[in-house]
């Protein structure tokens, strides 16, 4: 089964992070992707830029609109994600659990249809 681990996370706490503590938590999802490659689990995986570089569109009667971010005020944004392929629900959470981001906010744990 595949499940999207999104890595959610207070985006003003992520910009102020000096560049060492950026480098690290890198370095950490490095050796986390590395370890469930290893185990034949990883399928994909990014990070997302901050949400003032993103655009929504949407598509009503044929009719497109689109608005620049940030769309509102809220102290948390995805911040990235982790694509796995798992046995059950609870392998997925545990993956989850050892992923360094859930150190600093929620990992939402769905399964993909």
């Amino acid at each position: 089964m595949k499940y999207m681990l999104l890595l959610v996370t207070e985006e003003k706490t992520g910009l102020a992070w000096s560049a060492e503590e950026d480098r690290r938590l890198v370095e950490r999802h490095q050796a986390f992707h590395a370890e469930l490659s290893a185990q034949k689990k990883f399928v994909a995986a990014g990070r997302l830029q901050p949400e003032n570089t993103a655009t929504r569109l949407q598509k009503r009667a044929g009719k497109v609109t689109t608005v620049d971010g940030p769309f509102a005020e809220t102290k948390e944004v995805l911040g990235g994600f982790y694509l796995i392929d798992v046995d059950s629900h609870e392998e997925a959470l545990a993956w989850a659990a050892r992923c360094p981001s859930a150190e600093y906010g929620p990992v939402e744990v769905r399964p993909l249809t």
